[in-house]
């Protein structure tokens, strides 16, 4: 029987060069000159990923001015404005938004549910792929990047910190979780096999409520197995105090059947023929999963976080220049 690391080296000499099955740390850093060229200029994307440095809700000195305004007992005199006031005969004065670092968590799926791709790659390497963008994206803008990395039996908890060290980091973590996806187990965790857990999600979001605090910008990168009712209750929870993205990947499959005739479909466990000549059974299907992401969209819309869906058939970086072009 091979000891985990000879069946970690075993499965990384048949891993694609292409990185559509599994993802190499090359690829993840080569990500950095993708997420240089977005910018985020447009007001609208405010709640989108990575805005860079964030003018915050505090008031205080700082390089941009705010308002000018009444004197109000307890303001500064030094931010005194004597040549309004003595225009005015009215003590006025002037109000900065300071500029402060922001905190930005990454958080991406690696469950045996997104080894799924019926075309260019699975939705765990477009999901590490995002995660990639978002890490770079953000130390670009000079905030601090930390990560939440789970499996359907692990979680990897790298707290935020502005550095690159930081960033390849959470990178090799990233690609040891996306590569245990064919190992069964994770390296630094052997000897537990992977299986389909739809309550890691919540246990996650559990996990983030107790973490993120106030102010944190948090992107979730995920296929959404597992969702139901206390999911969308624990997103809300979330959203009260922080800045919160969803980015919904999925696999153009899962949303339409193609007409093959007979098809045998698997979780890994349980197996079952569909016939897809049914036009019916086709009409079902699609409308099952367009109702399962609008419902998501319009609920998590009230409480002001973008849903985002990326589809595993088109480059990610692709996709989000689009998303942005398009506000």
């Amino acid at each position: 029987m091979k000891t985990p690391t000879e069946a970690k080296q075993a499965t990384e000499s048949s891993y694609t060069p292409d990185n559509q099955v599994v993802v190499s740390l090359r690829h993840l850093i080569d990500m950095q000159y993708k997420a240089c060229s977005f910018r985020f200029a447009s007001p609208h994307m405010i709640n989108s990923l990575m805005m860079g440095r964030h003018r915050s809700r505090m008031r205080g000195r700082g390089l941009n001015f705010e308002e000018l305004r009444h004197y109000r007992v307890g303001d500064d005199i030094r931010n005194m404005d004597w040549k309004v006031t003595n225009r005015t005969r009215k003590p006025h004065v002037r109000v900065y938004a300071e500029e402060r670092e922001r905190q930005v968590m990454v958080v991406i799926d690696q469950r045996a549910s997104m080894l799924f791709g019926s075309k260019r790659v699975m939705k765990s390497v477009a999901a590490a792929e995002l995660g990639a963008l978002a890490a770079w994206r953000t130390l670009d803008a000079g905030d601090r990047i930390g990560a939440v990395i789970f499996s359907d039996n692990h979680i990897a908890e790298i707290r935020p910190h502005r550095s690159r060290t930081q960033i390849m980091r959470t990178l090799s973590v990233l690609q040891e979780y996306n590569q245990s996806l064919l190992t069964g187990v994770t390296p630094s965790m052997a000897g537990q096999p992977q299986a389909n857990n739809g309550e890691q999600l919540n246990h996650i979001l559990n996990k983030l409520n107790a973490l993120a605090g106030h102010d944190m910008q948090i992107c979730l990168f995920t296929d959404l197995y597992g969702a139901d009712t206390t999911t969308e209750k624990l997103m809300a929870t979330l959203s009260q105090h922080n800045d919160v993205l969803l980015g919904f990947v999925y696999d153009p499959l899962e949303g339409e059947l193609p007409q093959g005739g007979t098809m045998a479909v698997s979780d890994g466990g349980l197996q079952l023929e569909v016939n897809t000549r049914d036009k019916s059974l086709r009409e079902r299907y699609k409308a099952f999963f367009d109702q399962r992401l609008d419902h998501a969209r319009k609920f998590l819309r009230g409480y002001g976080i973008p849903v985002l869906p990326f589809s595993t058939h088109e480059p990610v970086d692709v996709q989000l220049a689009q998303m942005i072009e398009g506000v």
